[in-house]
């Protein structure tokens, strides 16, 4: 429930299949960066995008 999937209104056509795309990633991400709490690590990121575009080296 870390991405609130079952209060998603994205139904149909290719919208489910691209957000479970986009978490796959988001996770994966994550976890080769060495992350171990998804949950709490999305919400700093959720608080600091700056971190978040640190993690992919965009910064």
């Amino acid at each position: 429930m870390t991405f609130a999937e079952d209060a998603s209104q994205l139904r149909t056509g290719n919208a489910p299949r691209a957000m479970a795309t986009w978490r796959n990633l988001t996770v994966g991400a994550l976890r080769i960066a060495g992350v171990r709490g998804i949950a709490a690590a999305l919400r700093r990121n959720a608080r600091d995008p700056q971190r978040a575009l640190a993690l992919l080296g965009l910064t």
